[in-house]
């Protein structure tokens, strides 16, 4: 067997492995929404599939907390990680510095082959005894550590192969990562200054930095917790935990909440990996379609940079409701707060970019507006979470789902999509359909505004998140949630139309890849250098690029 260390292949296998994630990711989540709005209604076919924690079709509150957890675990680890960073940046990145390869041919092969293994690895924790992990895609313990011992549903196999799976993800973004930066350093063509590179280089680079801090804390969490689960460690699980009929010996002196920092160190720096390509990919779109040069290129820079480095640092408020200490709670909602001036002067210089131009409304510059348009609107409810005394009683509400949906989910998907339609002429040699595409813009856009803003609502009225069921008979269960149903029903209608959308995107994209319009050489009148047939680097950096593609192969 013979393998293709081509940065253009390992971009597209990134990309197809997003592609498959997503598209169960997807069915997963519109899985709970039917528990949620109809939870006693009977699915064919879903006893068959999921076995007894289905029984007779109707989705139990163990499976649906499974789905929860896989659902999570696929959109933020092998979609919103993989695809922007990963996918497109492998493809575009040496092409658009000028160079032939990445700096180490072989490690992408080797990262994505990781990234491949952790994807097959997570969907087997379905089929082994007990089913997938129900501790939900962030894993506290003491649930997750003690979970097989109290005979809890789904955390017994499952957890284990879950951790192993994302330990295996977390090694190939840290090589994925040190390949990014390797290759903007040194594989850079000399007549390339850092400060001539396109954007989304910069977001690259930095989001491969970042990658590159926080995936080792994670590896290195999962590592631990599987020791508490299998070796009879105690990093995560304090003496005397009630075990059903007795106490549980083997644990002592463990602390749930060092999981909760390791975890969210690394948790929340993935707000930004998987958002900051959006960023580069957007103001690199709305530059070129509103045929001007992007406004303020060294401060979109160096606020790129600052929200790398402030995201670092802003983990904690993730843990306000875990009894920290006022002071850092302080320090903490300080640091949230000031993260926002870079991402304001994105903001700012993203209109200022399209202020005067002579706009181009192609489906890549719809999906960039869009883009724009929600994360502005996410990136507000988060200055509200932001604040410890309003982050208490809205912490476990639905307010903090709509929330990080729209800025780490709509919004990185919407980046994703910009990347999509405006290179898949560069990646196929073929146009997508317009009118499919704007159709795909328009539905996809008022759907996840119909699907989050009402979210927000539930959340003020404190509808607790990760509960299966709030209706019984049609009728509500919690008194205080009364006017809720009318909104749910809503929200699950929004989600099927707005998921349905999706099959005009994926028609779009596979019927272009065979019959679509060949495409023009620059079919956007372009000037950098992907552009190009041969990349305009320095000839000795390229041939030693091809010389070690000849060892390679």
């Amino acid at each position: 067997m013979r393998f293709s260390f081509d940065h253009k292949t390992v971009g597209r296998g990134y990309v197809y492995l997003s592609l498959c994630a997503a598209i169960i990711g997807t069915l997963l989540s519109l899985l709970m929404r039917w528990k949620l709005t109809w939870p006693d209604s009977s699915l064919p076919g879903l006893a068959l599939l999921f076995g007894e924690a289905a029984p007779n079709g109707v989705i139990s509150p163990e499976l649906y907390l499974a789905l929860l957890t896989m659902h999570g675990t696929l959109m933020v680890f092998f979609v919103l990680t993989v695809a922007p960073q990963h996918g497109f940046g492998n493809y575009l990145l040496p092409l658009q510095l000028g160079a032939t390869e990445m700096a180490w041919p072989k490690l992408s092969v080797v990262s994505l082959a990781m990234a491949w293994a952790a994807f097959l690895m997570a969907l087997a924790a379905f089929f082994v005894t007990g089913g997938a992990p129900t501790a939900g895609w962030t894993a506290y313990p003491t649930l997750s550590a003690v979970g097989a011992e109290l005979n809890v549903p789904g955390l017994g196999a499952g957890m284990n192969v879950w951790l192993v799976s994302i330990a295996l993800f977390c090694v190939a973004s840290v090589l994925g990562a040190l390949n990014f930066i390797l290759t903007v350093l040194t594989r850079r063509a000399k007549d390339l200054p850092l400060m001539e590179m396109p954007l989304p280089c910069w977001a690259w680079f930095t989001s491969a930095a970042v990658s590159l801090v926080v995936f080792p804390v994670l590896l290195a969490a999962c590592l631990l917790l599987l020791a508490d689960r299998n070796l009879g460690a105690s990093f995560f699980v304090p003496g005397g935990i009630s075990g059903g009929e007795g106490v549980l010996g083997t644990h002592t002196g463990g602390s749930p909440l060092l999981w909760q920092h390791l975890f969210w160190f690394f948790g929340h720096p993935e707000v930004y990996i998987a958002i900051l390509p959006g960023m580069g990919v957007v103001s690199h779109v709305l530059s070129v379609f509103a045929r001007k040069p992007v406004f303020g290129y060294r401060a979109m820079v160096y606020s790129l940079f600052a929200i790398g480095f402030l995201g670092l640092l802003v983990w904690g408020h993730h843990m306000f409701t875990s009894g920290m200490n006022p002071n850092l709670t302080l320090a903490f909602s300080t640091l949230t707060l000031i993260i926002g001036v870079p991402s304001a002067v994105k903001t700012f210089n993203w209109l200022a970019t399209l202020w005067g131009g002579r706009l181009w409304l192609t489906t890549p510059m719809l999906f960039a507006i869009g883009f724009v348009s929600i994360f502005v609107t996410g990136g507000l409810t988060g200055l509200i979470l932001g604040q410890a005394a309003l982050d208490v009683p809205l912490h476990d509400t639905y307010f903090v789902i709509a929330h990080f949906h729209l800025v780490m989910g709509v919004a990185a998907i919407f980046g994703l999509l910009t990347a999509v339609y405006f290179w898949f002429p560069k990646m196929c040699g073929r146009m997508m359909n317009e009118t499919l595409g704007r159709l795909h813009f328009a539905l996809t856009f008022m759907g996840v505004y119909a699907i989050f803003v009402p979210m927000h609502l539930l959340g003020i009225m404190g509808m607790p998140r990760r509960y299966a069921q709030f209706t019984e008979a049609g009728a509500p269960i919690y008194g205080f949630l009364a006017d809720a149903p009318p909104l749910m029903l809503f929200i699950t209608i929004a989600a099927f139309v707005t998921a349905t959308a999706q099959l005009i995107f994926l028609f779009n994209f596979f019927w272009s890849i065979f019959k679509g319009a060949t495409a023009p050489e620059n079919p956007w009148g372009e000037t950098t250098r992907e552009w190009s047939e041969i990349s305009v680097g320095d000839d000795e950096l390229i041939g030693e690029a091809q010389d070690g593609l000849k060892g390679c192969g």
